[in-house]
């Protein structure tokens, strides 16, 4: 079976779909990636890469097909807009013409964050007269909302017309949070939406010894609580400065924030200006060192704003938490706090609550290395009962073929 995939995001960037990709390829389909130039997270062209280029390249048996994209640049939602919009241009246009003669069984959308990047597969399969999927990772137009993007009603009314009209001319629609159902279903029209999770590459059950980041913290006797990921407006970093805050009589708890984002500069300088040695920063490093880092963590840490539309997601970095054995201080709500109490793999406290955080911090630093290692293996059995990646692979392969053949 031929499938092509269309996604803003591929690699080099580092997105879920690259390993799904592969694994596709390895399961015997032919898979083709239409895609952009790679520029996320930096807002700068990867070396190697042209912004208004049309390239073509292979990556482990994977074809890709890039078009033209303008990067997203350091700041500025104005930036973001001409960045997404080229995308869409682009992939509608000369991706098109890039594909032509091309026969494909099934095309399959990633639906980040815009959902209006799988207008370019409706186009194609519109041309192709084949069936369109979109695996659909935000809610729109509740993600623009609460990230603050778009604050006018009627701007929002708008982008819920159109996000209904992609959702109606959709074969398929795959939602990456059980709370989504409900939602995307109710603006689908008679559009099938079916519960398929997220996974993480097989490398994050890594075991202890893998290379890590020098970061000289996580090699002390300090109980250290490891976020890793985006640090941006949604992710609530605001409570962690607060948590460590009121632990900062504690030197034997200490924090550290893996990654980048919008409010990266603000920690460190709140850090700063509190005193809090207790908050380390060291940036962003390579996936490949990301599961070694989090062997070394005494617990992983997840935040999100207190939003209904997170309440409703489940973030991809508790998948990989829970794939690396360690325990987990849940500080969110809604789905991503069940699926941790449900699996029994750590704490889950209110959203944004910096005093609730900080004693769950202290529940766990108390704990035994037995009771924290139960914790730890407890997450790794749900993450293999029910976000396995070969298992879901294995699912998306049977939905794809089920729409082709529908055809």
């Amino acid at each position: 079976m031929r499938v092509l995939i269309v996604s803003q995001y591929f690699w080099p960037e580092s997105f879920r779909i690259n390993d799904v990709a592969k694994t596709l390829v390895e399961k015997g389909m032919a898979v083709d990636v239409l895609t952009g130039q790679p520029n996320y997270p930096e807002g700068v062209i990867f070396e190697g890469y042209r912004a208004g280029a049309c390239q073509q390249e292979s990556w482990d048996g994977l074809n890709i097909h890039r078009v033209p994209m303008a990067p997203r640049r350091k700041r500025g939602a104005l930036n973001l807009v001409f960045n997404y919009l080229s995308f869409v241009v682009s992939a509608s246009t000369l991706g098109v013409w890039m594909l032509r003669g091309k026969r494909y069984d099934v095309i399959l959308a990633y639906g980040t964050s815009p959902i209006l990047q799988a207008i370019p597969a409706l186009v194609i399969g519109w041309l192709k007269k084949r069936k369109v999927a979109i695996w659909v990772q935000d809610l729109w137009p509740e993600s623009l909302e609460a990230t603050g993007y778009v604050r006018s009603p009627r701007a929002l009314a708008m982008v819920g017309v159109a996000v209904k009209a992609i959702y109606a001319r959709t074969d398929l629609l795959l939602v990456q949070s059980q709370a989504f159902v409900p939602r995307v279903r109710e603006m689908a029209g008679g559009t099938p939406v079916v519960y398929y999770p997220n996974s993480v590459d097989p490398v994050f059950s890594a075991a202890a010894g893998s290379p890590s980041p020098p970061i000289p913290v996580l090699d002390s006797d300090a109980f250290c609580v490891v976020f890793a990921g985006n640090i941006g407006a949604g992710q609530a970093v605001e409570t962690i400065v607060d948590a460590a805050t009121l632990l900062r009589g504690r030197p034997d708890i200490q924090f550290v924030v893996v990654g980048q984002g919008s409010r990266q500069q603000w920690m460190g300088e709140e850090a700063t200006r509190r005193g809090l040695t207790n908050l380390h920063l060291p940036g962003r490093f390579s996936v490949e060192l990301m599961p070694g880092l989090m062997q070394k963590a005494s617990a992983l840490l997840v935040t999100l704003t207190d939003q209904p539309i997170f309440a409703a997601t489940i973030p991809n970095k508790i998948q990989a938490y829970m794939a690396s054995g360690r325990p987990i201080i849940a500080c969110l709500n809604g789905e991503g706090a069940r699926v941790v109490a449900e699996a029994g793999a750590g704490l889950a406290v209110p959203a944004e609550n910096a005093p609730a955080l900080a004693d769950a911090v202290l529940r766990l630093a108390v704990m035994t290395a037995g009771e924290l290692a139960e914790l730890g293996a407890s997450g790794q059995r749900y993450f293999k009962a029910h976000f396995d990646h070969d298992m879901l692979t294995e699912q998306l392969a049977g939905h794809l073929r089920t729409l082709a053949e529908s055809s």
